[in-house]
Order: structure tokens, then C-alpha cells, then sequence
């Protein structure tokens, strides 16, 4: 298959009959297609990769938080080749580029799979066969139950948005050509007569027309020599005071928009608006982030913990709320009211906001100030006619 073939197929587009005259011209829209299609789509799934990245994979023993062989396969070292940010990163990029995921467990290391054949089955776990790894193919297969398996959703989103983009991408070439054609120099060669084919002179006029017209349109500041007879007027260019290289620019941002929403990232951060960002991270983590790790953690405990340990409090649970940047001199008030209601311990806001717990006794304990009672005591102390302010410290 050729490189115009190739890429046709990618792209989803009919093969277009090649010449030499168009081979470059084609193969040129080809490429700028892509571009725009995998900048619009990385831009979109690096996002996403960066921020589930950046969770943290907590591991309980019998509801109690541990930090074992589990806890630092997911959050250290996956494999020998890879950290754990390289490992969340391809896991995603597989999972958005291909709808689905394969890794499997080997001599304690997680990879992830190149490639795979799976047969479904109704009753029986699926089996993956001729699944490779980089450059090792395995000769055995794989049961369901030994793998951990996503399928991202029913339908293959990437094509949907292919679809999309091949009628879009005809306004954007459009709006191109349009744009040249509006500042493009334009003019007039007047000339008596057309020489003699095969004399002298007409190569002379040949050249004129097809080497040296180009030369002197491509160039900024130029002469050209004509002969007896020929003269050149130049018309000027119609330039349109509201059409500009912003209008095609729009016309890609709405392909980078497509992409983000058909993933369920808000395209606010595509475009890298800052305004209400904090409403579009929240967006960005509930309708994206918080589903697809429920997703991620659901497949490992059920291949990994199995039902008997589960129901024992032996899980894994990944921590999205280490995504969002926390500024601990806004949060400062919400913090003693955190701890204050005895809501949370010293230790539980460490670790909220990224610190180290401190391995003291009184930051595990849980306060509560004097200014809580519950409806019965206030009922009481009004009985009894005590100063509820001052019993209640306010």
C-alpha cells in the first residue's frame, strides 16, 4: 500500500486517482488533515492522561489503608520499563485510540498490549490469544479472568469524530483557498502573437509564461524583461477588511471542540480559556475523570481482589482528589472548619493537600469545638435557664 493509500484509509477517505501533477497537491492536503485531527485529539487525551496521572491508587487491607507490593505496583513502578505516569499514560491513549485496553500480569509486572485477538463467548470467560507485547508475542493465551480488560464504550468515539471532521474539513479547505484567493497577485499579459511551435522564439515565450511569470509572482520585489509586443498590467489584489487567518482558525478550534466533548472534556480547557476555571476542572472531573476511574478501579478489584476479599474491605480505590491544585492560604478558613466540627484529624487534611501525616498521636485524634450540641441539650439547658451563649462559647 503507498503512503496516499495510506493515509487515505486513515483519514476514511476515498483514494483519489494520482498523477504526477497532483500526487504532491494531495498528499500535502493529506498531511494537514491529520494534523489537525491528531493535534484536536492528543490535545484532548493528554489532558485526561495528565490528570488521572496524577490520582493516587489507594490500597486497603480489610478496610484498613495500607501501602504495600499492591500500592507501589500502581502508584511507583508498574514494570521494569516504565513509572507509573508513562503507565497511566499509554493505558489511556490506548484506551481512547483503539475503544479498548488489554494488560496483562507477567512475573509480577503489568503491560500493556500492543495487540490482541479476543474471543467473546456468552457464558464462558473471553480468551485473548496472539497477544504481543512490544517484541515478544506470547504463545499461550489469556483468560478474561487473568487480565484486566476495558472496553471504553459500545461506540468507537475516534470515528464518530472522523466522520465529523471529513464534512467539516471541506469548509476549512474552503475558507484556505478562499483566503490565497483574496490576497493572491493577479494580472494581465497582453501579447501580438503567439509564436511558432518548435522555433526559437516560442521556447523563449514558454519560459516566459510557465518560469518566469512564477518567478516574478512568487518574488517580493522583481523585474521581468518582455519582448516586442507583450506588456503586463497588474490588477490589484481585492483584500476583505473582515476576512482573516482568525476565520480558519475558528473553523479548526471547533474540530479541537468536537474532539473534547465527544470525550467529555470541556473544550474551555482545549482552548485554554483561565475564565471560571474552576467550574470547568469541577466539569472536567465529574462528567470525565470520576467515570473512567470508576471504570479503571471496578476492573481491578474484580480481576485483582476478587468478591471474597472485597466484601472483607480489601479494595483499591484511585483518589481523584488529587487532581485539582489546592492553595492552602484560600483553603485556610475551610480548614479549621474541617477539623473544628471533627469532621477530619490534622492527618486526614495533610494528606488531602499533599503533605506528609505526622506520626503523632494528638494528629490522629478528632476535635470538635464547644459551640456543637445537638437539639436535646439546648432544650434542656433552656429548661434549666442556663446562658446558652456562654455554654455554647459564642
Amino acid at each position: 500500500m503507498g503512503l496516499i493509500s495510506w493515509l487515505s484509509s486513515k483519514l476514511g477517505k476515498s483514494e483519489v486517482p494520482l498523477t504526477d501533477e497532483n500526487y504532491n497537491v494531495i498528499l500535502g492536503e493529506l498531511m494537514s488533515e491529520i494534523h489537525i485531527r491528531e493535534v484536536a485529539f492528543w490535545s484532548t487525551i493528554n489532558i485526561i492522561s495528565n490528570a488521572v496521572s496524577k490520582c493516587e491508587f489507594k490500597t486497603y487491607v480489610k478496610g484498613k489503608e495500607t501501602k504495600g507490593a499492591e500500592y507501589y505496583l500502581w502508584n511507583v513502578s508498574p514494570n521494569k520499563n516504565q513509572n507509573s505516569s508513562g503507565f497511566i499514560h499509554e493505558l489511556i491513549a490506548k484506551l481512547y485510540q483503539e475503544n479498548e485496553c488489554l494488560v496483562v500480569e507477567q512475573n509480577g509486572q503489568l503491560l500493556i498490549a500492543d495487540s490482541f485477538i479476543q474471543t467473546e463467548y456468552a457464558l464462558y470467560d473471553n480468551v485473548f490469544s496472539q497477544v504481543t507485547v512490544g517484541d515478544l508475542t506470547f504463545t499461550r493465551t489469556f483468560t478474561q479472568s487473568e487480565v484486566l480488560y476495558w472496553k471504553l464504550s459500545e461506540q468507537d468515539m475516534r470515528q464518530v469524530i472522523n466522520s465529523l471532521y471529513g464534512t467539516y474539513s471541506k469548509l476549512i479547505a474552503y475558507s484556505m483557498k478562499v483566503f490565497q484567493k483574496s490576497r493572491g497577485t493577479k494580472g494581465v499579459f497582453n501579447y501580438d502573437t503567439v509564436p511558432v511551435a518548435g522555433t526559437e522564439e516560442r521556447k523563449i515565450f514558454d519560459s516566459l509564461i510557465n518560469e518566469k511569470f512564477k518567478k516574478f509572482m512568487e518574488s517580493g520585489d522583481a523585474i521581468i524583461p518582455l519582448g516586442k509586443g507583450q506588456s503586463y498590467t497588474d490588477i490589484a489584489s481585492k483584500t476583505y477588511s473582515s476576512e482573516s487567518t482568525r476565520d480558519i482558525r475558528a473553523l479548526i478550534d471547533d474540530i479541537s471542540d468536537f474532539t473534547a466533548k465527544a470525550v467529555g472534556v470541556p473544550p474551555a480547557l482545549i482552548r485554554g480559556d483561565v475564565q471560571g476555571i474552576s467550574d470547568v476542572v469541577d466539569q472536567l472531573l465529574t462528567f470525565c475523570i470520576d467515570p473512567l476511574c470508576d471504570m479503571l478501579q471496578e476492573e481491578i478489584n474484580r480481576k485483582r481482589i476478587g468478591q471474597s476479599e472485597y466484601l472483607k474491605g480489601t479494595k483499591t480505590v484511585i483518589n481523584t482528589k488529587t487532581i485539582k491544585h489546592i492553595d492552602l492560604f484560600s483553603i485556610t478558613a475551610a480548614i479549621d472548619k474541617l477539623i473544628s466540627s471533627g469532621c477530619f484529624c490534622v492527618n486526614d487534611i495533610r494528606k488531602a493537600v499533599g503533605d506528609e501525616a505526622i506520626n503523632e498521636e494528638w494528629a490522629n485524634r478528632y476535635f470538635m469545638t464547644k459551640n456543637y450540641a445537638t437539639v436535646e441539650e439546648i432544650l434542656e439547658s433552656l429548661e434549666r435557664g442556663d446562658n446558652i451563649e456562654k455554654d455554647l462559647g459564642t
